[in-house]
């Protein structure tokens, strides 16, 4: 059942949105040469912790991580291990802190050794593009939230902008209802057609967080049961925002500080 949020709901979810965008915004400035999945893992603890809130990941159906950190052809769900991230690698970082009972959830998509001006013109560019299409592909659907439009609506922007681009978008892994629950109704599918799905409604909070694949959408889970691969071993990049629907539109809830909309 989709839960339409109170006004004293919304806002413990725009401050459990706000100290999800400041844990994201510190864990990338770790992901270095050098540095294991498992140190930022530990360095996500810590920093949520000393926040006052609680890693929603840890122990969620025996996800044994603080956060979700996917490398490379890794499309979600990434096992934090001892594995040093090397110069290139394509990593996304997913956090979702809980507090005061209510949880943030957002995650973002960078290249090893490329944070900088500078530095960022050594990225391969068809992997630029990719990061770009996943993350704009995301904007494009929130553009498209507001009190009347539906699910369909959404997953159409994304899925023709992936497309349109040349990438593909992953099917069974979908955005979702967000709340006092990590995982609430509704379902929200980065494809889909134009008028069809549920109607949003004022209160509703969702995440959008397409998964865009260098080659073919098609998927596979590790043996560990949460890993997930593209099937054809194509990069893959992801972007992620918790949202409010608003009376007149959106209010993206983990906005970083600076972040260009």
């Amino acid at each position: 059942m989709v839960t339409i949020k109170s006004a004293r709901e919304i806002d413990a979810m725009r401050k459990a949105g706000a100290l999800a965008a400041k844990c994201l915004a510190e864990m990338l400035k770790l992901v270095k040469p050098g540095v294991s999945p498992l140190a930022i893992d530990r360095a996500c603890n810590e920093w949520t912790l000393a926040a006052g809130a609680i890693p929603a990941p840890l122990n969620y159906h025996g996800f044994p991580g603080n956060l979700c950190i996917s490398v490379n052809d890794v499309v979600c769900h990434g096992i934090p291990d001892k594995r040093a991230f090397k110069k290139g690698d394509l990593v996304n970082l997913d956090v979702t802190p809980i507090l005061s009972g209510f949880h943030g959830d957002t995650n973002a998509t960078v290249v090893v050794g490329a944070q900088g001006a500078a530095k960022e013109s050594e990225i391969l560019p068809e992997v630029r593009r990719l990061i770009e299409t996943a993350r704009l592909s995301m904007w494009e659907g929130i553009r498209q939230v507001r009190p009347g439009a539906t699910l369909g609506d959404l997953g159409h922007a994304i899925q023709t902008f992936v497309e349109k681009a040349g990438f593909s978008v992953v099917a069974e892994y979908c955005g979702h209802g967000i709340g006092r629950g990590f995982h609430e109704d509704p379902v929200v599918p980065h494809l889909g057609r134009p008028g069809q799905g549920l109607k949003l409604r004022e209160g509703m909070t969702f995440t959008i967080e397409p998964m865009v694949n260098m080659g073919k959408r098609d998927i596979y889970v590790e043996d560990d049961n949460w890993t997930v691969r593209t099937r054809d071993g194509s990069l893959s990049a992801q972007f992620e925002h918790t949202l409010l629907v608003t009376a007149n539109g959106v209010e993206v809830l983990t906005l970083g500080e600076g972040e260009v909309i």
